[in-house]
């Protein structure tokens, strides 16, 4: 206690020493303001009914300062530091959610594919009110980390407080976690030669990896249009984003980032390093898609690259930082904001469509008029096929914001024949 008591005696003996000869107020409110919290500090250390030791009573005080100055900023404990590096690697365990806290409760941005919550059906936009039928509240994103992550295998029990048709109602979901292997991007050859792309996140391979894919689609034929499904992609590594980019346009600025000091800011311009340049492309995003999946969204609707399809996007324009500290832990801090080419600042307002359609099964209107293979008795087509193509219409089908890039894409096509 007297060391940490000789540790703030000596920053207020150093304030003080800036703060005479200079008549600014905003250096006198932060020697009172220093005097206050060594005075709450001995009073907890004193008389607080139970004993706190001195660490985790200065950890309190710097999660509360952070916590205090935005979702994103947090006081990072080793094991943190460690997941951190490894959900950029692709490889972590937990239940596989990418979230946020939004006034002290726990948001669901978006489920990881094929992971246990988004097996368990858990949605974009849900709020998680109890984990194993403790109500969470008032907490930080790294505490809500903790108490969702825990040994391979043990099971979870959620409360889960989500919007159906404007009213909210209680869904409990149970899971187990597990690894999370996150597969960054996928890619499959609908008809007519347009290709399927999804990015599920941004991570170190994901720019290798996608050009990977664009190959393997080229190679079964003529590519004539391309379908970049970012939905739900809560985001990732700034580097992929800028890479994914890069693959699609030529020239010009990718995205910047202004902070509050000069050397903070950075430009980030394409290359010639572009491997789909004149294809047609047509972009998937929802309010799932996050951070690194609006960078890349708003940087090719900028450079009139491809057309938006779906509803908007989440809003985080946000750049954190983290500091690595001399104690192993670190600090992850907000210190500028993204803009798209244009100069559109991403934060709290996202991305918008071009053309907004919502999300769910397709809306096809079915023809009662009876057929000719509604008839008794008709003759069989003989080359009529099904497996793999009925799979890919059944897709389409249910799904109405692919469906609707399908159709632009096919609709391209017929135009400039």
């Amino acid at each position: 206690m007297k060391i940490i008591r000789n540790i703030l005696s000596s920053l207020l003996v150093v304030s003080a020493a800036a703060t005479h000869g200079s008549e600014q107020p905003s250096d006198v409110e932060s020697l009172d303001a220093l005097r206050a919290f060594i005075e709450v500090y001995e009073h907890i250390k004193g008389e607080y009914v139970e004993e706190i030791d001195d660490q985790t009573l200065l950890n309190y005080a710097i999660n509360g300062m952070l916590t205090k100055l935005d979702p994103h900023s947090g006081y990072l404990k080793p094991r943190d530091v460690s997941s951190l590096r490894d959900s950029t690697s692709g490889s972590f365990g937990g239940i596989g959610i990418e979230m946020d806290v939004v006034d002290g409760l726990i948001e669901v941005i978006a489920p990881i594919d094929d992971s246990p919550a988004s097996r368990a059906g858990i949605l974009a936009k849900d709020i998680i009110t109890h984990v194993d039928e403790e109500p969470v509240r008032d907490i930080s994103l790294q505490e809500a980390i903790e108490i969702l992550r825990g040994p391979l295998g043990s099971a979870v029990t959620l409360g889960i407080l989500r919007e159906v048709e404007g009213q909210p109602q209680e869904v409990t979901v149970s899971l187990e976690r597990a690894v999370i292997r996150v597969t960054s991007v996928k890619h499959d050859m609908l008809p007519h030669g347009i290709g399927y792309l999804r990015i599920s996140q941004f991570q170190n391979r994901t720019g290798p990896d996608l050009i990977k894919a664009i190959g393997n689609l080229q190679s079964q034929g003529e590519l004539n249009g391309l379908i970049l499904d970012l939905r739900n992609n809560p985001g990732g590594v700034l580097s992929a984003a800028i890479e994914v980019t890069d693959a699609f346009i030529d020239e010009g600025l990718i995205v910047s980032t202004k902070g509050r000091d000069e050397f903070l800011d950075s430009k980030y311009e394409a290359t010639n390093a572009t491997v789909l340049a004149n294809e047609p492309i047509v972009v998937l995003i929802n309010g799932g898609s996050a951070s690194a999946a609006e960078i890349v969204a708003g940087a090719l609707q900028d450079h009139e690259r491809a057309v938006l399809i779906g509803t908007p996007s989440f809003g985080k324009g946000s750049v954190q930082t983290i500091l690595a500290l001399e104690n192993k832990y670190a600090l992850k801090l907000t210190t500028a904001l993204y803009y798209t080419p244009n100069g559109r600042s991403i934060q709290a307002t996202g991305i918008q469509p071009t053309i907004q359609v919502s999300e769910g099964e397709a809306l096809i209107e079915s023809d009662t008029r009876i057929r000719e293979a509604d008839l008794p008795k008709h003759l069989e087509n003989a080359s009529k096929q099904s497996g793999n193509s009925d799979k890919i219409v059944d897709r389409l089908t249910e799904d109405n914001q692919l469906l609707h890039a399908y159709n632009l894409l096919r609709g391209s096509q017929l135009l400039v024949r």
